[in-house]
């Protein structure tokens, strides 16, 4: 990076452009680029400038709003403004511009990285009509036992919490089931400050379920420590707290030092159930999983059973055929499928978390059809020797890359449903896919992150 002139802490006036990957706007001053948070297109703001490493561009926040979009509305996030957090993005802005916002910067993604003019609308997800303690589907209502020994082990949210009115706009608060919380040094739980370590112990974000994060502001916790609060389909509550990581080494650039910070911060941790048994009980097209709490489920209360209804629209599987459901965590994709497959079919997942995997076979112990393994996808891929007329994959943030499309394209699927959570990594797999000789059939995108300036996309491929 060629050196230059250090603008921190300079506040330019500029007028904002397109939105960026990454929850802001580009703007242009004096010949460099600005990325410039917590603005909308066509604002003229004055910026301040965040970060600045001597380059073609550096990072802003909008502090003061001069000509206003007649998209903002008053923020309801009191934790993500200049100099806050970096969970709410686009709180200033209203529901539709946040979608349109996002879809912009997906379409461009797919131009720029996949060579692919299209056009694309976010979607709002489907809500239900009833409160957190009702579950989708139709078994009867199950609960595990509490664990730990704090008064609220068996703490339960309302069962009015989140009333939706049908047909009403998807809510932008009180969606998120799943939060992961930093411990400070003082022990108090809060999230890190944006591109900082610094804890922001401030717990008022809107994302939350309702109750999610009652008392925990309350009482201290283990400095370092991270929190881990998930409330389930049943409406039962579970905290845990995950031990701090081993101290890496102080001293030292080589690579044998940065590789053993690298796996101090991976390595497997222990945990302490406070509250909660642990074992977050789910429901998707009426079937019960009991997961992890600390484990992966999507965030969003209702992402699962609108991305699982997708893919068994796309997959069209006749009896007696073959699936694959890479990625598949506690498979949640491999049980539709194999609905569609009977007992004749043949369901293969693969996932390289062995717990989810163990709980994907608990949950999924009545379908013959499915066999779930713990493997990395790509030696996974390597071992079959049965070509899938249906591949499923749900790869995480960074996408599949390389590695797992090009084997993936070669068993020569008839069709492909892909999910990705980054427009970028989704757009270079798109890419890849095309240059592999299939087409996109279906694209869709669901606002699954409300506020922020994350979105899901799904696509359906076929060969051409």
């Amino acid at each position: 990076m060629s050196a230059g002139p250090d603008w921190s802490g300079r506040t330019p006036q500029v007028r904002l452009g397109p939105p960026g990957h990454g929850g802001f706007c580009v703007a242009r001053h004096e010949g460099r680029v600005l990325f410039v948070r917590h603005g909308l297109p066509g604002e003229l703001v004055r910026a301040r400038v965040t970060e600045d490493r001597g380059g073609s561009f550096c990072r802003a926040e909008a502090i003061d709003i001069l000509e206003a979009s007649p998209d903002r509305v008053p923020p309801n996030c009191p934790v993500s403004g200049p100099g806050g957090a970096g969970c709410c993005d686009f709180a200033f802005a209203t529901p539709q511009a946040q979608r349109a916002l996002k879809a912009s910067v997906v379409r461009e993604q797919l131009r720029r990285l996949a060579h692919w003019e299209t056009d694309i609308v976010v979607e709002m997800l489907p809500v239900r009509e009833t409160g957190l303690g009702s579950r989708a589907g139709g078994a009867g209502r199950s609960r595990g036992p509490a664990t730990g020994s704090e008064p609220d082990a068996e703490h339960r949210l309302r069962e009015d919490a989140t009333v939706v009115v049908p047909g009403a706009e998807a809510p932008e608060v009180g969606w998120r089931t799943r939060v992961r919380l930093v411990v400070d040094a003082e022990g108090r739980a809060g999230v890190h400050r944006y591109r900082s370590s610094d804890v922001i112990t401030d717990l008022r974000c809107p994302q939350p379920v309702s109750g999610a994060m009652d008392g925990i502001a309350d009482r201290a916790w283990t400095p370092g420590a991270e929190l881990v609060i998930a409330v389930d389909a049943d409406g039962l509550r579970h905290i845990v707290e995950v031990a701090p990581p081993a101290a890496p080494p102080r001293r030292g650039g080589d690579r044998r030092a940065t590789a053993a910070r690298r796996a101090a911060a991976h390595a497997r941790r222990a945990e302490r159930v406070v509250s909660g048994s642990g074992r977050a009980v789910q429901y998707v097209a009426g079937r019960r999983w009991e997961v992890s709490a600390t484990g992966f489920w999507q965030p969003h209360r209702d992402a699962a059973q609108r991305y699982s209804d997708v893919v068994a629209e796309w997959a069209d599987l006749a009896p007696g055929a073959t699936a694959w459901d890479l990625y598949c965590g506690a498979g949640v994709f491999a049980a539709r499928l194999a609905e569609q497959t009977g007992p004749g079919g043949s369901v293969l997942g693969v996932e390289s978390a062995r717990s989810a995997v163990a709980d994907g076979a608990a949950a999924l112990r009545d379908l013959p059809a499915v066999d779930l393994r713990s493997d990395r996808v790509e030696r996974w891929i390597a071992a079959q020797d049965r070509a899938p007329e249906v591949v499923v994959l749900d790869p995480p943030r960074a996408g599949a890359g390389k590695q797992v499309i090009t084997p993936l394209t070669a068993a020569a699927p008839a069709r492909i449903v892909h999910i990705g959570c980054d427009p970028a990594a989704f757009a270079r797999d798109v890419g890849l896919y095309r240059e592999a000789g299939y087409r996109v059939r279906e694209l869709r995108a669901f606002d699954a992150f409300p506020a922020t300036h994350h979105v899901e996309c799904l696509a359906l491929f076929e060969r051409a």
